[in-house]
């Protein structure tokens, strides 16, 4: 058989059954947003110029998707355009929150910088914050069909040793089977990332991660996305912010310096 042309050459769409979503857009509480905000202005007042921070946004087990709440960590380091996260930083802090909440993603602030989206710096704590975040919030969210390769179907009676050097793959069964079609589960799992500036602008993305069970591909993805604000009837109190003021003082690590090995890599 001859084809006039190779573009007529397609695989078949491999079967997949939808299980459950993941998220589209975040949804924040406006608590959460206006802590945000109000940690940057702590920063300024407390020590006394415009210092990226970062922390994590927390979410209640029950309904993982909903920022509820920013968690200001210890930060390692803070200068003026550069904040970095550590992988032991954010399973200590999950260690210390209520067995209630979760993380679900990182927020943190470019300060006063004209500089209104993720940098490369930015892109590399991603990374250190999705494989901790996704391990925790991976459901599954799909069944999809593997394709396998000379796949041989045996029976249990009749199965011997010679009969199993056959094939890729050998599927076992106690009854005669014909054909045999493999699903495999397909877990799904997310992570917020934001970043707000001094002026009151703020950027989002949501990244996602796929993982098969039987094949272990794994694909990673990420879109912006809006926010929607949530009135979940909690505001910041005279209280709270003198809680979070001693926070600030303590967490964020001010550094006027940049080792050289940090400011090469910043973007």
């Amino acid at each position: 058989m001859r084809f006039k042309v190779l573009s007529g050459l397609k695989r078949p769409e491999l079967h997949e059954i939808v299980l459950a979503t993941l998220p589209e857009h975040i949804s924040m509480a406006q608590y959460a947003m206006a802590k945000a905000f109000k940690i940057s202005e702590l920063v300024r007042v407390i020590h006394k110029g415009s210092y990226e921070w970062y922390g994590y946004t927390i979410a209640n087990r029950g309904s993982p998707e909903l920022i509820a709440d920013i968690g200001l960590p210890k930060n390692d380091q803070n200068f003026f355009d550069y904040t970095r996260i550590g992988p032991e930083r954010i399973a200590g802090y999950q260690e210390s929150l209520p067995m209630a909440t979760v993380i679900n993603g990182w927020i943190h602030s470019h300060g006063d910088l004209e500089y209104e989206h993720f940098s490369g710096t930015d892109e590399r704590n991603q990374v250190t914050v999705l494989d901790y975040v996704t391990a925790l919030l991976r459901k599954p969210v799909a069944k999809k069909e593997v394709v396998i390769k000379d796949l041989v179907l045996l029976l249990k009676d009749e199965c011997t040793e010679k009969s199993l050097e056959k094939g890729s793959v050998s599927l076992i069964t106690d009854a005669p089977v014909a054909e045999a079609r493999i699903l495999e589960t397909i877990y799904g799992s997310f992570c917020y990332a934001m970043v707000i500036g001094d002026e009151g602008w703020h950027k989002q993305e949501i990244h996602y991660k796929r993982r098969g069970i039987l094949s272990g591909q794994t694909t990673v993805s990420k879109k912006e996305a809006c926010i929607v604000f949530v009135d979940t009837g909690r505001f910041l109190t005279q209280s709270d912010i003198g809680a979070l003021s001693d926070e600030v003082r303590e967490k964020v690590q001010p550094m006027i310096s940049m080792p050289e090995r940090f400011e090469r890599g910043c973007t």
